[in-house]
């Protein structure tokens, strides 16, 4: 990584931005370059910049007055399909996880996390690589879950959707088989479906993207 990683910061506290903004930049790795107090300062701001003035990644506040983080994550990532937004906020209510992720956030993560959990998941986010604590993976799993029993899907069978739903959970091949009584060696073949609907090669990443594939919202 022989450039620092450009970041962005949006979020309608001044001592939030203010805070992120003294931490990150004692890591030699990470340059603030802007900071945006609402989603729509944020959408104006990167409309001026350059190509290389563009942040690699931005973290960005769930709810702010006028446009809240899902919305401008969504607008954004239409203008910017390769930019990295991390969520960083105080909620964990199920529709918002999974309204994050789906509006194209690369990962969801608590203001409660540690600095080190935080690089972490920055560090991932510049990769590409979804990075969630327990319980918000299982806050999107059911996110996903009440999504999916809503929207008649049809992108995949009844089993597939239950072993998507226990890799969410972070459930090994041998607890999926013992949960669902099945073998396996069927288990392994469901995941190689899932896999290979959804065009991915990471199982760790499939739940957190498989609805980009459109499967939730297919009738």
């Amino acid at each position: 990584m022989p450039d620092a990683i450009k970041i962005m910061i949006v979020d309608d506290h001044d001592m939030v931005r203010t805070g992120l903004r003294t931490y990150l930049m004692l890591e030699p790795k990470f340059h603030v370059i802007a900071e945006a107090s609402d989603g729509q300062a944020a959408i104006e701001m990167l409309a001026g910049f350059g190509e290389e003035q563009l942040p690699h990644i931005i973290l960005m506040d769930l709810m702010m007055p006028g446009m809240n983080g899902i919305e401008a994550t969504k607008t954004i990532m239409a203008s910017f399909p390769d930019m990295k937004i991390v969520m960083l906020t105080s909620f964990l209510e199920d529709d918002k996880v999974y309204g994050a992720i789906e509006a194209g956030a690369v990962s969801y993560v608590l203001k409660t996390v540690s600095a080190e959990e935080l690089i972490y998941a920055i560090s991932g986010a510049y990769k590409g690589m979804p990075v969630m604590t327990q319980d918000v993976s299982q806050a999107l799993t059911r996110g996903l879950r009440q999504r999916t029993s809503q929207s008649g899907d049809e992108g995949l069978t009844e089993r597939e959707k239950e072993v998507l739903l226990l890799i969410a959970d972070g459930q090994s091949n041998k607890e999926i088989a013992e949960e669902l009584h099945i073998s396996v060696k069927t288990v392994k073949t469901h995941v190689s479906n899932l896999l290979m609907k959804c065009e991915l090669e990471d199982r760790t990443q499939l739940a957190v993207l498989a609805h980009r594939k459109g499967w939730a919202n297919r009738t």
